[in-house]
C-alpha cells in the first residue's frame, strides 16, 4: 500500500514537472520577446569616432616628430616639424623685396616731385611769355598810333606851311607898291621858313614812328616764337614727369608673397586640431614629407559613439533623444549611458534583391529568395563618458535602448559643444 501511494506521487510529480517546464519555457520566451520588444538592443555594433589624416601643407623633411603611435595628444600639442629653413629663407627673399621696392617708390617720388617742379617753372614761363606777347601787341598798336599821329601833324603843318607861302607870296608884289613894310615881308618869310622846318620835324617824327612800329612788330614775333618755345618746353616738361602707378602696383604683389611666406613658414610646425589619440604612425624623423600626403592619423577623443545595427522592424521603436546602455566587450561588466543621435535613412542596396542599376535598364534578378532577411540600418548612439576613458575605435559593443529620458535624470556636459543636455 505505501509503495503504490508513493508511486502515485511520483507520477503526479511527474506530469507536473513535464507540464511546467514547457509553461516555463513558453513564459520566458514570451518575457524575453516582450523586453526585446519593448527595449530593442543587438550586438551588432560597434564603437566609432571622428578621426582625420594629417598631411602636412609644406614640403620638406621632417626634423622633429613629437610623438609617438597610440599617444594621447592635448589640443594644440605639437605634432612633427618640417625643416624651416628654405622657408625663412624665402620669408627674408620676400620682405627683401618689398624693402627694395619701397625705396624705389621712396627715389621716384623724388624724381616725380623734381619733374613736377620743373613743370612749374616751364608754366611760369609760359605765362611769362603771354604776356611779353601781349605787351609786344599793345606797344605794335601804340607805334601804329603814334604813326598816324605823327602823319596828322605833318599834314597840319603842311597846310600851315602853304598858307604861309600864299602869304609870302601875296605880300611879295605888294612890297614894290610900298603898300606894305620890309619888316612885314621879312616876318612872313619868316614864318614860311619856320614852318617849313615843322614840316620836315614831322616828317621826321613820321619816319621814326614808322621805325618804331617794325621795332614794335619785330619784337612782337620775337615773343611770339618765345611763347611757342615756352609752350613746347611745359608740354615736353608734361611728358616726362613719371608717375608712381607701375611701382605702387607692385606693392599688393610684395606683401602677399610675404603673407604666404609666413603662411608656408607657419605650417612647418604642425599641431593636433583638438584632443586625439595618435594612429597608424609609420614614419621617423628625417623622412621626407610631401604637401597632402598623410603622415598618420588623429583619432578625436572628444566624442565616441556607438553605431549599432538594428533590424528594420525595430525602428519604429527608437527615436533620437532616447537613453540608451552600451557594453563594450573588453570591459562586459561596465555599462555606459548613452543617447541616440540619429537613426540612419539609407543603406547600400543589396543586388540580391533589387539588381543593379545601368544607364541603360535595370538589371533584375529572377532567383527567388524563400528567406527574406530584415534590413539593418545604423543607428547612432553617443556614449556619455568622461574624456578620460580610453576607447578603441571599431571595437565591438552592444546596444540597448531603454526608451524615453526620464525628467529626473541628471544633465550630462555634451562633449566637444560646451552645453549640457538632459538625458
Amino acid at each position: 500500500m505505501p509503495e503504490t501511494a508513493t508511486r502515485v506521487r511520483r507520477t503526479r510529480l511527474g506530469k507536473i514537472v513535464s507540464v511546467a517546464i514547457p509553461v516555463a519555457a513558453l513564459m520566458t520566451g514570451l518575457a524575453v520577446v516582450y523586453e526585446t520588444t519593448r527595449y530593442p538592443r543587438t550586438d551588432d555594433a560597434e564603437v566609432f569616432a571622428n578621426f582625420i589624416g594629417i598631411a602636412p601643407q609644406v614640403d620638406g623633411p621632417i626634423s622633429r616628430l613629437a610623438v609617438e603611435d597610440n599617444a594621447f595628444i592635448k589640443q594644440g600639442g605639437l605634432l612633427f616639424e618640417i625643416d624651416p629653413r628654405p622657408y625663412e629663407y624665402a620669408l627674408q627673399g620676400a620682405r627683401s623685396e618689398l624693402r627694395t621696392l619701397e625705396g624705389q617708390i621712396v627715389d621716384q617720388t623724388r624724381t616725380v616731385a623734381s619733374q613736377e617742379s620743373a613743370v612749374g617753372a616751364a608754366r611760369a614761363n609760359t605765362d611769362s611769355a603771354a604776356a611779353n606777347v601781349n605787351r609786344a601787341a599793345a606797344a605794335v598798336h601804340e607805334a601804329e598810333a603814334n604813326v598816324a599821329s605823327a602823319k596828322a601833324v605833318v599834314i597840319r603843318n603842311q597846310a600851315e606851311l602853304q598858307y604861309r607861302s600864299n602869304d609870302l607870296h601875296r605880300l611879295e608884289p605888294l612890297l614894290a607898291k610900298q603898300f606894305v613894310t620890309v619888316d612885314q615881308v621879312n616876318q612872313a618869310s619868316t614864318a614860311v621858313t619856320a614852318q617849313q622846318q615843322a614840316v620836315d620835324q614831322a616828317r621826321a617824327q613820321v619816319a621814326a614812328a614808322e621805325a618804331q612800329v617794325i621795332a614794335a612788330r619785330a619784337q612782337h614775333d620775337q615773343a611770339k616764337a618765345a611763347a611757342q618755345q615756352s609752350l613746347a618746353q611745359l608740354s615736353q616738361s608734361q611728358h616726362s614727369v613719371l608717375t608712381l602707378e607701375p611701382l605702387t602696383a607692385q606693392r599688393e604683389g610684395k606683401v602677399a608673397a610675404i603673407r604666404a611666406a609666413e603662411y608656408n613658414l607657419n605650417n612647418c610646425r604642425v599641431h593636433a586640431p583638438f584632443d586625439a589619440r595618435v594612429t597608424n604612425l609609420t614614419i621617423s624623423q628625417g623622412a621626407y614629407a610631401h604637401t597632402g600626403q598623410q603622415v598618420f592619423t588623429l583619432i578625436d577623443t572628444r566624442v565616441w559613439w556607438a553605431v549599432a545595427n538594428f533590424r528594420e522592424t525595430q525602428l519604429r521603436r527608437i527615436r533620437p533623444g532616447m537613453r540608451a546602455d552600451v557594453y563594450v566587450l573588453s570591459r562586459p561588466n561596465v555599462r555606459y549611458d548613452g543617447v541616440v543621435d540619429s537613426v540612419g535613412f539609407g543603406v547600400q542596396p543589396d543586388s540580391n534583391v533589387v539588381g543593379s542599376f545601368s544607364p541603360s535598364l535595370p538589371d533584375v534578378q529572377r532567383s527567388l529568395n524563400w528567406v527574406h532577411l530584415a534590413t539593418r540600418f545604423p543607428v547612432r548612439v553617443r556614449i556619455l563618458a568622461p574624456k578620460t576613458e580610453a576607447f578603441r575605435l571599431s571595437e565591438s559593443a552592444v546596444v540597448v535602448i531603454r526608451g524615453e529620458v526620464p525628467q529626473e535624470r541628471a544633465s550630462y556636459v555634451v562633449p566637444g559643444s560646451g552645453s549640457s543636455r538632459n538625458w
